[in-house]
């Protein structure tokens, strides 16, 4: 019988702890798996598990230099997004984290799910280069901050490699 994986964490744990063990959680699942796509898919519904208030979230693949959806939990989303275009494309483009509080009010948003107000997208870099990137989205305002991004952002260094 194979084991299966039971993360459980602890919704009173501060969030730099659950970030911790977030990217615990991530490294001990991809550990031994090459599959890039088998690794995001289990990273999405890691950070389903362990980041709450969330309406969306996965990956966006770079391929022939634009992004394409990856592996993700939520609402259908928009399949391809030019770069450059909306907080992923921006993301992606200038392969820096953004962290959008309101999303209606960033020139050029790409609305998928009406619902989502405020997003953080992380790039995931490979040689310097961006190769995906990791989308957060939530129903409520302001919901990311700095602390969100490193957490999100020690999740991406761990996957450069692996996806």
């Amino acid at each position: 019988m194979e084991v299966m994986f039971d993360f459980a964490p602890d919704p009173d744990l501060p969030k730099a702890e659950r970030y911790r063990q977030l990217v615990g959680a991530a490294a001990a699942l991809i550990a031994d798996e090459p599959d890039g796509v088998a690794n995001m898919a289990n990273v999405t519904a890691l950070m389903w598990e362990f980041i709450p208030d969330l309406n969306w979230a996965g990956f966006y693949r770079v391929i022939d230099g634009e992004l394409v959806l990856g592996p993700f939990v939520g609402r259908p989303a928009c399949i391809r997004i030019a770069m450059g275009a909306g907080v992923c494309g921006t993301a992606a483009a200038e392969g820096k984290t953004q962290l959008v509080g309101d999303v209606h009010a960033f020139p050029g948003h790409i609305a998928c799910d009406s619902a989502s107000q405020s997003e953080l997208v992380v790039p995931v870099m490979r040689d310097g280069v961006v190769c995906a990137v990791i989308d957060l989205d939530s129903p409520n305002l302001s919901r990311f901050d700095a602390e969100d991004a490193a957490g999100v952002g020690a999740l991406a260094e761990i996957l450069e490699s692996k996806i």
